[in-house]
């Protein structure tokens, strides 16, 4: 195993693509990941070092250009390669430092995992709201409420509403004052947003979405807990439905 740092020998584009191999068809997003993460924790590619090219990657995994393209995308969504306009992909560190071994299994997520990422970002959610209700101080407080009364003047523009959405979202984790339950979040969030777009999509979704954070603001605000739970868990299994009813008829209509 080569030394990481200065020291490292870099792989060049032929080793990194040769030590790649060829990848499975029947899910070739998922296997581009991984076989890219298994190869950067083996210690075999230095930090800093310019991954090949899209098109090299694709011909030496046997797959499309997009799969290569989506894998990197997960892999830059999670701390483990950068993309610099104009010069390439570049890993960014040390993957076992950015990117712990228990989580590597988000990179599977596809038809049969997205369900459960769903399930494990709704339970820390709801454990976050729980928190957040107890811990809650007053400038906590009115950061939330700020950030719920930009999802009330954005509720006609969608995209700045998901914003304002993910805003609340992140100031509830940090009012909730656990920095391994952010981390877990930080991750799992990131996962769905690259293989499901999350967002609302009709004035009646974004209403409804801002009426449940209403909810969940009102009962952190009066620091009581249970209330705030259970406001979260009805909030994410509006959600979960709007997902799962999103992918569903992406799927059908790749069948037709």
């Amino acid at each position: 195993m080569a030394a990481q740092g200065a020291e490292a020998e870099p792989r060049g584009v032929d080793s990194i693509t040769s030590a790649l191999g060829s990848a499975q068809s029947a899910s070739a997003v998922s296997n581009v990941a991984t076989r890219m993460l298994d190869l950067f924790l083996s210690g075999d590619v230095a930090p800093g070092t310019r991954l090949p090219a899209e098109r090299h990657l694709a011909e030496s995994l046997g797959v499309g250009r997009s799969a290569v393209r989506e894998a990197l995308a997960a892999l830059e969504i999670l701390g483990i390669v950068s993309v610099r306009p104009g010069s390439g992909t570049y890993l960014r560190g040390s993957a076992s430092e950015l990117l712990p071994q228990t989580l590597r299994w988000g990179l599977l997520v596809g038809p049969s995992t997205t369900d459960e990422l769903i399930e494990l970002r709704s339970g820390l959610e709801i454990f976050v709201a729980r928190m957040a209700a107890s811990r809650a101080e007053p400038d906590a407080i009115d950061r939330l409420a700020a950030h719920v009364q930009h999802m009330r003047d954005t509720v006609d523009d969608l995209a700045e509403f998901a914003r304002a959405d993910r805003a609340f979202h992140r100031e509830l984790a940090r009012t909730a004052g656990n920095s391994h339950v952010i981390d877990l979040l930080h991750v799992t969030t990131s996962l769905l947003q690259v293989y499901d777009d999350r967002a609302v999509h009709d004035a009646d979704a974004a209403a409804l979405a801002l009426a449940e954070h209403e909810e969940v603001f009102r009962s952190v605000e009066a620091a009581d807990p249970d209330a705030a739970a259970s406001a979260m868990a009805t909030h994410m299994t509006t959600a979960a439905a709007r997902v799962h009813d999103e992918s569903t008829a992406r799927r059908r209509s790749k069948e037709t």
